[in-house]
């Protein structure tokens, strides 16, 4: 391997995002090895050569992956979007993780009872600009989102005052008339007496599997990238659906059409001696096994499966569509 480009996987150096993202390769027959240690931040990918494991924050993953220093990272989408105006050119988000759920919102004071609306605050800012002579203060970690989504909605009397603590304590310090910052349940803005904008979702957050546009893909690395892309993807069929089976001396084209239509069935096998399999999303199990049984069958067998490969990776082509681009 000496010369050879390692494919580099940026992951969460800590904390929940870490064990997340851990668990995520897990289930795919990856483990994440770090190397000597919790203290050591550079490890390898059990199960596949040629990984180079980085352990960094979830900020520097994205500004890794952006300078193409890492070719994939776990990272949530709210740290893409805010730390590179232009990230659809240097990234690609392959597919959202489950996990790291934040909403980027605008929050008010409760006591605002006519503000519910970003027209609302636009008027408020022009109310605000008129009597003090000053502009109103946003308090936010998120400059560059709040800058955008305030542009898009026509708001401009305000001005930023960066949050380095709790945003959420700026209004009731003083420091700001409203904010913009994530929550999750929002019950640590309720409990600050504070208000989310009926449109005041600026982005709908959870952590990604991003790969980068400006890394060094060779051949050597793309194969990694389909290998490691392929186990998620067979990992992910499996867990979201189950195999069904059953004897049916007669599955007429008709039939194949109403089961992928109702059930989003899709038939892997249908042999000369009627044994019939078809692959199922696993909350339309029951519901299949039903209609079958009206087709004729006599029993129907479910199971559940460790992984499904497919010749189809749909994440490795989302990849390289976009890198030949």
């Amino acid at each position: 391997m000496s010369g050879a480009q390692p494919f580099v996987l940026a992951v969460p150096s800590k904390g929940r995002l870490q064990e997340n993202a851990a668990a995520f390769f897990g289930r795919a027959g990856l483990t994440l090895v770090q190397g000597r240690g919790a203290r050591d931040y550079r490890g390898t990918l059990a199960g596949i050569e040629g990984v180079e494991v980085a352990f960094v924050s979830a900020s520097e993953i994205v500004s890794q992956l952006a300078a193409g220093t890492a070719h994939m990272g776990v990272t949530g989408e709210d740290l893409v979007r805010e730390t590179l105006p232009d990230a659809d050119a240097k990234l690609v988000l392959l597919t959202p993780l489950g996990f790291g759920y934040a909403n980027v919102v605008v929050a008010v004071p409760q006591a605002w009872i006519d503000v519910k609306t970003m027209a609302d605050l636009e008027d408020v800012a022009a109310a605000f600009r008129a009597r003090r002579g000053e502009r109103m203060r946003v308090a936010t970690k998120y400059l560059n989102l709040t800058r955008r989504f305030f542009a898009e909605r026509h708001v401009t009397d305000y001005r930023i005052v960066e949050s380095l603590g709790a945003t959420e304590g700026a209004p009731a310090a003083g420091q700001a008339e409203l904010i913009v910052d994530i929550t999750t349940t929002g019950a640590t803005l309720a409990a600050n007496a504070l208000k989310i904008l009926d449109d005041g979702v600026m982005l709908r957050s959870e952590a990604n599997l991003v790969a980068s546009l400006t890394a060094p893909w060779d051949d050597k690395t793309k194969e990694t990238a389909r290998i490691l892309l392929s186990r998620i993807v067979a990992e992910e069929e499996a867990r979201t659906t189950r195999e069904v089976s059953t004897v049916l001396a007669k599955f007429e084209a008709e039939q194949q059409i109403d089961a992928q239509a109702i059930f989003a069935a899709r038939m892997r096998l249908h042999a000369p001696d009627g044994r019939l399999v078809l692959n199922c999303p696993k909350e339309k199990v029951a519901a299949l096994a039903d209609w079958l049984i009206g087709q004729g069958a006599d029993h129907v067998a479910v199971t559940a499966q460790d992984y499904v490969f497919s010749a189809v990776n749909p994440l490795y082509e989302k990849l390289v569509a976009k890198l030949y681009k």
